[in-house]
């Protein structure tokens, strides 16, 4: 009885219609854009390869020097917090049960 509804289940799955995805549009630069939308290409229009891998290196770029002492900074100021964590590393009794004198009565 259970292979029955496993094989009722998977037939219905199987025959369920799929959903089809609106279609992708570029803009003239090669970004994605919604169809319709002022800029966007026609629906199939993409960027010619040459162009596209001409845009991709103008991209790349290294960061300039602010941006990398902000996460040179960020780094050291997240190293020292966890040089301010305390002492735990879990293997001792000590480590989860609290202690006697910082208990309320």
């Amino acid at each position: 009885m259970r292979i029955f509804w496993t094989l009722l289940l998977a037939a219905l799955l199987y025959g369920a219609a799929s959903a089809d995805a609106a279609p992708t549009c570029q803009d003239e630069n090669g970004s994605t854009a919604r169809c319709g939308t002022a800029g966007a290409m026609p629906p199939g229009w993409s960027l010619p390869p040459e162009e596209f891998h001409r845009r991709q290196l103008a991209l790349q770029g290294t960061p300039d020097r602010d941006t990398l002492i902000m996460l040179a900074g960020a780094l050291v100021l997240f190293l020292a917090f966890l040089a301010l964590l305390p002492e735990f590393d879990g293997r001792s009794d000590k480590d989860w049960l609290p202690d006697d004198k910082n208990r309320k009565r």
